[in-house]
């Protein structure tokens, strides 16, 4: 069991993936990490965006899930060419509707907050592949999140903390 951390400027106590934004690095979905200070960062920026107090939310998940086939999976473990190419389908605005893709869970590593600005230098030829692969890294070093995707993923998230 891990426990996997959401900041925000509410207690979340019931996820709703149809009020999660579709545009995000891996598609619409309940983001996490293993990282408190991550989840307090990302708690902090929205309370600077949207007002109240930062909450880091705390969920118990079995990771077994992820490797036993319960659940659909995707996992980046670094910064590469396929990650760039699943950012880019998953954050292109101009798709309608947005890409969607078939996993439950996807796992890897944060893009920067700058991703829009590099979509655009990249499909306006400004930039190639590699260095839209290498503008696409967090400036903070790299940081992991996992990304709920569906509600079958969703059910397996509790609350609790980890025992």
């Amino acid at each position: 069991m891990i426990t996997l951390y959401h900041g925000s400027n509410t207690i979340v106590s019931n996820i709703d993936l149809t009020q999660c934004n579709p545009y995000k690095d891996f598609g619409q979905a309940f983001y996490l990490t293993t990282d408190k200070e991550q989840a307090l960062d990302v708690a902090n920026a929205r309370v600077d965006f949207f007002g109240g107090v930062p909450i880091v939310n705390s969920f118990c998940f079995d990771e077994n899930l992820l490797l036993n086939g319960a659940l659909s999976f995707k996992g980046f473990e670094e910064y590469n060419k396929e990650w760039a190419d699943f950012i880019y389908q998953n954050r292109d605005e101009t798709l309608v509707p947005p890409y969607e893709h078939s996993y439950d869970v996807v796992y890897g590593p944060i893009a920067n907050d700058r991703v829009g600005l590099q979509i655009r230098n990249y499909r306006m030829g400004n930039i190639d592949k590699k260095e839209f692969l290498r503008r696409l890294q967090y400036m903070k070093g790299i940081t992991f999140q996992y990304a709920f995707c569906t509600e079958k993923a969703i059910q397996y998230l509790k609350c609790d903390e980890c025992k």
